[in-house]
């Protein structure tokens, strides 16, 4: 103590003290201005008890100028024990309507960085397509933005995804159950300090393996409303593109659609269909089945699974659903060989060197982009944190696979009234769209409106069958795994409609 009287800035002023309280309450005042300062300069907020902070991004590197939208970038601790924090995108609707939908996007994949839902499928910046030269990829702007009609908070999970972290080792032991309930208390921090966007209509959404995780969340999302916990979120509905469940179809559908398009033979096919019955396609016990499905999967192998259309390329980072057999040997031995300097030092773990010509090329240019000191220093990345940004895992990392099946869920939440969107594209061989469409089927739900074509530009962009409980299922022509990366122009109308309860 400095020797000065204590004044409580709260009690009534008496003419006795009047002069000692004047420069009392003064310096208090200059103390809480200061406070204040810091706090919008730093963008340090408390929310819940919680460490959290926060970033407004007016530039980025590879990108010219001034952003021409609203990024605001942060952590949420969501682990308080382990010190777990995941970080997050947010921009705000380019629309400027104060009550525009908002949207959280989660993005599938073994622990894959949400930078990839945010620069290759939905957000309002991507990578423009060109030779690595060895500075900062550069970067352009994306017409078909699902931001240009929606607030969308991207975020890094689980934990040890993109810039996502965890102080101590065992806030990386998660499972999707544990995800689920951290996500629902980022909201619910998250709205706590933004709490301007309490009444937008909220919407959560994400693509393959996030599939799990969306309608679990929701129906978090919904008992947490009726149990009038706090804040209160306002909770529309979800959507969910090519969505895993957990169930046998995500497997045996890749059967039936590998025939439909001529990937396998009618022989095989019919054996498959003769030994395979009740088996789990992943792990067969019978000889016979297992021997077939081998075959089909080396057939398989041929094509670009997430899109069958395009040439078959290395991906830059291996997963769920992807091409196992181009395998891991092959992949590694173009990282050994590969030599990138990113931010003065060589990197542990550069990503495959692929053609230009593939669609998996931009996805070889974000690695560069966020190990980029100037990125990092543009997001507000906390140093020590993550020593190394990998688009996504390749199984490193514990993650348990607890939820099951997500089907009860689906129907769960939108018998209580919320609306749903379930989008696949027709030339995803990783989540054929035959598989979601009899689970959809199989909730029971009447079809009001069958099988019609509606149109973008007079040219036919897909095909709809609306379903009574609020629940739509899309497929979208010409469009693979995801739908967004590879018909943005399509998915970006199909999006804008049905936020804005039109009608698809």
């Amino acid at each position: 103590m400095d020797g000065r009287p204590v004044i409580n800035l709260y009690q009534p002023l008496t003419d006795n003290n009047q002069n000692i309280a004047k420069g009392s309450r003064m310096d208090g005042l200059l103390l809480l201005c200061f406070f204040l300062w810091t706090v919008v300069t730093t963008g340090q907020f408390a929310v819940a008890g919680a460490a959290s902070s926060s970033k407004v991004v007016t530039s980025l590197p590879g990108l010219p100028g001034r952003l021409p939208f609203h990024l605001e970038t942060g952590y949420v601790e969501v682990d308080e024990e382990n010190g777990a924090e995941l970080f997050y995108y947010f921009v705000e609707s380019e629309a400027g309507a104060e009550d525009a939908p908002f949207l959280l996007w989660l993005t599938g994949g073994d622990r894959c960085s949400v930078l990839s839902g945010l620069t290759l499928e939905i957000g309002p910046f991507q990578f423009v397509p060109e030779p690595y030269n060895g500075t900062v990829p550069r970067l352009r702007i994306n017409p078909y933005s699902w931001t240009k009609v929606a607030n969308i908070l991207f975020v890094d999970t689980p934990v040890g995804a993109g810039f996502s972290f965890s102080r101590r080792p065992e806030g990386y032991d998660v499972g999707e159950v544990s995800t689920s309930l951290q996500l629902h208390e980022l909201l619910l921090k998250w709205f706590t300090g933004h709490p301007k966007f309490l009444t937008n209509p909220l919407y959560l959404g994400g693509d393959s393996l996030a599939g799990h995780l969306v309608p679990f969340i929701a129906q978090k999302i919904s008992e947490g409303i009726e149990a009038g916990r706090s804040p209160i979120l306002n909770l529309k509905g979800y959507l969910v593109g090519n969505p895993m469940t957990g169930e046998i179809i995500d497997e045996s559908s890749k059967v039936s659609y590998a025939h439909g398009v001529g990937i396998i033979p009618d022989q095989l096919y019919e054996i498959i269909l003769e030994h395979c019955q009740g088996e789990d396609y992943r792990k067969p016990t019978n000889t016979p089945c297992a021997q077939a499905l081998g075959t089909f999967n080396n057939l398989r192998s041929e094509v670009m699974t997430a899109q069958i259309l395009l040439d078959d390329c290395y991906l830059v980072s291996p997963g769920p659903g992807t091409q196992t057999d181009k395998s891991a040997s092959a992949i590694r031995k173009i990282l050994s060989e590969e030599t990138v300097i990113v931010t003065g030092r060589r990197v542990k773990h550069p990503p495959p060197r692929v053609p230009i010509g593939c669609y998996s090329y931009t996805s070889y240019l974000s690695y560069f982009w966020a190990n980029h000191a100037l990125t990092r220093d543009a997001l507000g990345i906390k140093d020590g944190t993550v020593d190394e940004w990998v688009r996504c895992h390749d199984g490193d990392l514990p993650y348990a696979v607890d939820i099951g099946s997500s089907i009860k869920y689906h129907r769960n939440v939108t018998v209580n009234g919320y609306r749903a969107l379930v989008y696949s594209g027709d030339h995803d061989a990783i989540v054929p769209h035959l598989g979601t469409q009899a689970w959809v089927r199989s909730l029971g739900f009447p079809v009001v409106d069958d099988w019609r074509a509606w149109h973008l530009d007079g040219q036919s962009a897909g095909f709809t069958i609306t379903y009574s409980n609020n629940m739509t299922f899309a497929t979208v022509k010409g469009a693979g795994h995801t739908a967004p990366q590879y018909e943005p122009e399509r998915c970006y109308a199909m999006f804008s409609r049905w936020v804005l309860h039109q009608p698809l």
